[in-house]
């Protein structure tokens, strides 16, 4: 079991059980189909008397399908939920809720934390015997599937089930779930109460068996598009911006705000962040707090999305394109060094795809030639070089949250620094230049790219489940290597020595023995329904710029040759495993045994 998986669990678990309210957990509930809804159990519940009847009944009537058989009684429901099942950090049971707000019946989730396996138990399965509702426990049970595979690594779903239970042993095998293996029983009994039976698996035991059933996941759809990116959003992104759309004003106007610019900066490592509606604006910002404008010269890579150069047009100066290195995307050192002119006062590289940049050299090369360096880190949230999060090695680092991105708030930015005197002269201009001292008094230049308290709500529940997203995200490249690395007619990108890539997207580039070209690769996967995007063409080739440039050699390459591969957070293991199947088939290489 990872860390990641561990922390994630108990966060999403925790934060589900511990609303105060009714109305809370309602707004985190899960959305089965029209009408049915899951409604986690939270520590309400222990006074809901109501509920605790229906509970103690269906405990009764389904006493055999447990291990663990007793009669129970409200007081020991009461003490279940109580003393087990709520405070649990593994843990957490969901009501089904019909139209009528009838309790229809309750599914239960539980992780191992003694294994080293990212696994996830449905238990607690039990149907009213008073609703008639056809395929409601199925549809429940899937919906719950498909809801955690986003959010937490799960690499294997399972239950158990006692043998003699034929009728739940056919229910589960229709949904997909097969018999993995049979676990003995012994069965304890206690002689002051003979009502009390306990049935613990023993490989030496002869009372009967359980059987742990796993789940088979469902083929891939192929009629249904696999999309390159897609975020992860879970019941905390909702109930913050819930609350930000219904309380975030007037006096709350900043909360979710200040606590996303607190802990954004804690996260990466920076002493001040300040948020922006998106990364361009960081950069601007940055640029113009760095003194820099009309006629200087800024050094840029030429593989990047062109907001790298155009905030350095927007504020009067001039990009210069330097090349890449070919491997990793990132900026070339040795060009780098070249490109410098008497007129140069700052570069800005780019970590591509959330892949660090050749950061610490860079760096030394803009003290030496005492230029601002301001990272541009819009896709490598979380990426570290030497141990250390990128953003933090220059003057300001810049951030994205874009849709697509590894961390999203829909559009919207973050802008960090170290440095107290460069945030205060930032934190002006992002007020459009206003005097703090005096009210509505502009005495200097500024600029209006404000990020709004609902977007840094669901961004505050984002960089809290950080850690996980950027786990998952390897998960999947670690995948696709495992799938195609032996192919000789790609090349997947490349990491520094030092380096830690986020990779935020996996990325491939065709070489030239590859039997068709990126374009037709494209083209095809298309076809199947994968959805990729080539790499950026070299953008000094745009006739947008005050100074034409001709094209760097190794940018143009790669602007024809790489591509990305689908990388959204939640994609599964089968769909990268397919994904790469259609691609050997494309290029006519054979799966090797």
């Amino acid at each position: 079991m990872t860390i990641e998986f561990r922390q994630a669990t108990q966060e999403l678990f925790g934060f589900l059980k511990n609303t105060s309210d009714l109305k809370s957990a309602w707004i985190n509930s899960i959305e089965v189909k029209k009408n049915l809804f899951l409604l986690p159990v939270t520590y309400s519940a222990i006074h809901d008397e109501n509920l605790i009847t229906i509970l103690t009944q269906w405990r009764n009537q389904f006493r055999s399908a447990y291990p663990t058989q007793f009669t129970a009684t409200s007081q020991s429901t009461r003490n279940w939920l109580e003393n087990i099942l709520l405070p649990s950090k593994n843990r957490i049971l969901f009501l089904l809720i019909d139209g009528g707000s009838n309790v229809a019946g309750h599914i239960g989730l539980s992780a191992d934390f003694e294994t080293n396996l990212n696994v996830l138990e449905i238990d607690n399965v039990v149907k009213s015997p008073d609703v008639a509702t056809r395929n409601l426990m199925s549809s429940s049970v899937q919906k719950l599937i498909s809801w955690v595979m986003p959010i937490l690594p799960v690499d294997e779903i399972y239950l158990k089930v006692m043998e003699d239970n034929n009728h739940a042993i056919r229910f589960y095998s229709n949904l997909g779930f097969i018999m993995s293996q049979r676990l003995k029983l012994r069965c304890e009994r206690k002689i002051e109460d003979p009502d009390f039976l306990n049935f613990k698996i023993d490989p030496d035991g002869n009372d009967g068996a359980m059987l742990l059933m796993k789940y088979r996941f469902p083929k891939i759809d192929s009629d249904q598009m696999i999309l390159t990116a897609g975020p992860s959003i879970s019941q905390m992104e909702g109930y913050f911006a819930y609350d930000a759309a219904m309380n975030g004003w007037n006096s709350n106007w900043s909360k979710y705000l200040t606590q996303f610019e607190q802990e954004f900066a804690t996260y990466v490592g920076a002493n001040f962040a300040i948020a922006t509606s998106s990364c361009t604006g960081a950069l601007q910002i940055a640029l113009l707090a760095s003194g820099i404008g009309e006629g200087d010269e800024v050094i840029v890579p030429d593989e990047t999305w062109v907001a790298s150069a155009t905030a350095v047009r927007d504020v009067g100066a001039i990009p210069i394109f330097c090349d890449v290195d070919l491997s990793t995307y990132n900026m070339n050192l040795e060009d780098c060094i070249s490109k410098i002119s008497s007129k140069t006062r700052a570069i800005i590289p780019v970590h591509m795809y959330g892949n660090p940049a050749n950061i610490t050299e860079l760096q030394r090369v803009a003290t030496e030639y005492g230029l601002a360096m301001i990272e541009d880190a819009a896709p490598a949230i979380g990426a570290k070089f030497s141990g250390k999060c990128v953003g933090t090695f220059g003057q300001f680092g810049c951030f994205s949250f874009q849709g697509a991105k590894m961390l999203v708030t829909g559009e919207g930015g973050m802008l960090v620094t170290n440095d107290h005197g460069l945030y205060e002269k930032a934190k002006k201009i992002a007020d459009q230049g206003r005097n703090p001292n005096k009210t509505f008094w502009i005495d200097a230049k500024g600029v209006k790219y404000k990020m709004s308290n609902v977007q840094a709500a669901i961004g505050l529940a984002q960089i809290r489940r950080s850690d996980l997203q950027i786990s998952m995200k390897r998960r999947i490249n670690a995948w696709y290597k495992e799938y195609l690395e032996d192919l000789d007619c790609i090349e997947f990108q490349a990491e520094y020595e030092g380096a830690q890539s986020i990779h935020w997207m996996t990325s491939i580039r065709l070489l030239e023995n590859a039997p068709i070209t990126r374009d037709d690769l494209i083209a095809e996967l298309r076809s199947n329904n994968i959805d990729t995007r080539p790499l950026f063409p070299a953008i000094s080739q745009y006739p947008i710029w005050s100074v034409p440039q001709q094209p760097n050699y190794n940018a143009h390459f790669l602007g024809n040759s790489a591509m990305n591969l689908p990388s959204g957070v939640g994609l599964s293991r089968g769909k990268v495993e397919y994904i790469c199947s259609k691609i050997r088939n494309i290029l006519r290489v054979e799966v090797k045994n």
